[in-house]
Parts: structure tokens; C-alpha cells; sequence
């Protein structure tokens, strides 16, 4: 892969992970600015997680099917930022709702077609795909503190301005990248026979009580820093952290999946996963305890994400890498996000925030044994060799 074409993909996520840095730690902020209560926004950001359910399969199997993968990817962007421009007429929650669920549709489709077309770039050598994705990372944390900088000078009504044109800049990057045929002759089983084998069943489980654990952080962190007293900038700063210890993780990470293996890589992430909970449940006013849980960020999602990719590209053939890749946005970031996010705004005034990380604990912790009796890809066979 030569330099430009990997300026190319790093560009795509640069802008797409910027936009990640706007929405997640801000948008709850920019719900609670309409005076809605912790239950309307709970429902209100599932809907993000709730879209992927759904759009990453149809677009994923069209994808496979069609060939037509980077059309989809970029007619994808474009429509987000049509349906998105809906979002400056709405301040009732259903037409906020509506609007959500039309441009998370279309943009929740994106990115599992892109991760194929990136896999599809480097061939053989999938171990890279980490040094391409940092640049996402690097974007979020750009996003999350320039925008928590400027929300401390400007009203949080300007929240959709800024996301807007950053949807612009990823359907410009999306114009920018080429596509690679990919080969269907090594399409050796169907997908539905290589999706309900018991490991990777097993895989998908494990990949929703990841993201259902991480429900709670996503939809209230901001919210619960806001609480006690943290200011915008230093909201924006710690979640710029725990992004940094992803940048660096990913950087090394294919050494590191080199040396210990996918399973004791994903097995350790999980239970410091928990570690990182429980830090936030119980001590979210101990700023150096904060900052060290946010490095924790690393395994959490860094860690954790780069070993899910390289499972579905262990797990599928090269035919169904799409629909793979579909799935596990789907059914981790998707199911398990939207259940995350509706279960904390459901436990949040009621339970308060200390039982609601603590339950999220719960299910990492549940996801560990599973990994740890499951996962075990060296004795699966690999689809797409």
C-alpha cells in the first residue's frame, strides 16, 4: 500500500472519528440543553445505537452482493448531511428522535463498508490496519477538545453547526478514496454456516455486553462530570485521554497481538475493562483516579476494537467480510449500545450513577468468562484461508 493511498483512507477516518468527538461526549449535553429529563435521553442517544442494528446488515448484504461497496460509502455520507440539516428546525423530542434516527440510518452504514474497503487495501498485511485507524483516533481527540473549547465560549445550540460541517468534510474524504475488487472465489461457505458456529456466536455475545457496558459511559460521563462541577474544557480533556491511550495502543498493537495472541490480548482488555467501571461508579470526583481510568481507555474500546476487526476477518471469507463486519457493528455497537444507553437512562435518576457503572462492571465481567471459555481462534478453522 503506498503513501497516498494510505493518506487516503487515514483522511476518511480522521473526519469520521471527528464527528464521533462531537457527538458522543457532547450531544447529551445538547439534549439536556431542551430541558429533557435522564430517560428521554437515554431513549434519544439508543437511537444512535439502535440504527446500527439494523442499517450495517441491509447495507453490508447489498455490499457483498452488488460489489458496489464504496458507492455506498459515499452516497451514504452524502445523504447524512441531508437528513442532518433537519436537525436546526426541531426542539421537541420527537422531531429531534426523527431526525436522529434518519441521518444515523445512513451513516451507521458507512463505516463497516469502509473498514472492508481497508482490510481490502492492505491484503495480507491486515495486522496494519491499527497504524490506519489511529488517525481516527487523532481526530477525536481534536474534535473533543477544540469543541469543548469552544463550547465554553459559544451556547450548545452551536453543537449541530459544527457537526455538520465535519459530515461535509467526511462524504469530501469519501470522494477521495478508490476502491478494490475483492476475490469471491474463496467464498468457501455461506454466511449464515460460518456465523452460527459456536465460537463466533460466542464472539458476537461477548461484543454486545462490551458495548452494553459502555452505555452508561457514552450517554451520562459528560453529564455526571458536568454534575460535579468539572468544567467543559476539562471534560473535553479527559475524554481526549482516554482517546490518546487508544492512539497509543493502536500504534503498537499488532505487536502486541503478535506476542500474546487475540485471546489473552481480548481476555486481560475485559477485566481492566471492568477495573475502569468501577473506578468511574465509585470515585467519579477523584480527578487523578479519573485520568487514570481514562487511560483505560485503551483496552476498553482501543484494544478490544482491533481485536474484534481482526476476529471477523478471521471468522468470514473474504465474500462476507462485509456482512461481517455489518454484523459486528450491528450487534455489539448496535444492540448492545442501544440496550447500554435505554438501560442507563432507565437506572440513572432511579439508581444513580454508582449502581449504574457497577451493573455495567457486571456485564464485562460476564463477557470475560465468556472469552475466556470461547474464544479460542487457533482451534477454528480460518474461513478465508
Amino acid at each position: 500500500m503506498n503513501l497516498n493511498t494510505y493518506t487516503r483512507l487515514s483522511g476518511f477516518y480522521f473526519f469520521y472519528f471527528s464527528l464521533l468527538g462531537a457527538l458522543v461526549p457532547y450531544w447529551s449535553l445538547y439534549l439536556k440543553s431542551f430541558g429533557f429529563n435522564a430517560e428521554t435521553i437515554g431513549m434519544l442517544m439508543a437511537i444512535l445505537m439502535a440504527s446500527r442494528i439494523i442499517a450495517p446488515n441491509i447495507w453490508g448484504w447489498l455490499a457483498d452482493r452488488t460489489g458496489q461497496r464504496l458507492r455506498i460509502v459515499r452516497y451514504g455520507s452524502f445523504i447524512t448531511c441531508l437528513i442532518f440539516i433537519l436537525i436546526f428546525w426541531q426542539e421537541d423530542a420527537l422531531g429531534i428522535a426523527l431526525v436522529m434516527a434518519g441521518f444515523s440510518f445512513f451513516w451507521n452504514a458507512v463505516l463497516p463498508q469502509f473498514e472492508v474497503l481497508t482490510l481490502s487495501h492492505l491484503g495480507a498485511r491486515s495486522e496494519l490496519y491499527s497504524r490506519i485507524r489511529l488517525w481516527g483516533s487523532i481526530g477525536f481527540i481534536i474534535a473533543v477538545l477544540a469543541i469543548g473549547w469552544l463550547l465554553d465560549l459559544v451556547d450548545i445550540r452551536w453543537l449541530p453547526w459544527m457537526m455538520l460541517g465535519l459530515m461535509v468534510m467526511i462524504w469530501l474524504a469519501s470522494l477521495c478514496v478508490t476502491g478494490k475488487p475483492v476475490d469471491r472465489s474463496s467464498d468457501e461457505s455461506g454466511f449464515i454456516q460460518q456465523l452460527l458456529r459456536p465460537q463466533v456466536i460466542a464472539f458476537f455475545v461477548i461484543c454486545l455486553l462490551i458495548q452494553l457496558s459502555h452505555g452508561p459511559y457514552y450517554t451520562f460521563y459528560s453529564v455526571l462530570m458536568d454534575s460535579l462541577g468539572y468544567s467543559r474544557v476539562e471534560i473535553g480533556l479527559l475524554w481526549a485521554i482516554g482517546v490518546i491511550a487508544e492512539v497509543i495502543i493502536f500504534i503498537y498493537m499488532h505487536h502486541i497481538i503478535g506476542r500474546f495472541g487475540l485471546r489473552r490480548v481480548m481476555i486481560i482488555s475485559l477485566l481492566l475493562c471492568v477495573l475502569r467501571w468501577m473506578l468511574i461508579g465509585l470515585v467519579p470526583e477523584n480527578q487523578p483516579l479519573m485520568l487514570f481510568a481514562q487511560t483505560l481507555h485503551a483496552v476498553s474500546f482501543g484494544a478490544l476494537h482491533a481485536v474484534g476487526i481482526a476476529l471477523v476477518h478471521h471468522y468470514f471469507s473474504p465474500a462476507n467480510h462485509g456482512q461481517g463486519q455489518a454484523m459486528f457493528s450491528s450487534f455489539g455497537f448496535g444492540l448492545g449500545g442501544a440496550l447500554g444507553a435505554l438501560g442507563s437512562g432507565l437506572l440513572w435518576d432511579s439508581f444513580g450513577a454508582t449502581a449504574t457503572f457497577l451493573l455495567a462492571a457486571v456485564a464485562v465481567f460476564i463477557a470475560a468468562l465468556c472469552a475466556t471459555i470461547w474464544i479460542k481462534p487457533e482451534n477454528c478453522a480460518v474461513s478465508n484461508r
